[in-house]
């Protein structure tokens, strides 16, 4: 289902904080409109669902929504 591995796809050096952009991703990420909140809803909408086709459906959407 999900492999966890602790490296990243790329190396990352920060050098420098920039504040404005953490405060982007943090909006993008988080907040009702974000990709997190998102997959969260549709986590969280498949557990109601009648059908197995739909129960899949949206949890094919949520796990895109958190590769994304």
């Amino acid at each position: 289902m999900y492999k966890y591995t602790k490296m990243l796809p790329y190396p990352v050096d920060i050098k420098k904080k920039d504040l404005r952009m953490a405060k982007f991703i943090i909006t993008q990420l988080g907040g009702y409109a974000g990709e997190l909140g998102a997959a969260l809803r549709y986590f969280s909408q498949k557990f109601n669902m009648p059908d197995d086709k739909g129960r899949a459906l949206l949890n094919d959407i949520a796990t895109e929504e958190l590769i994304q």
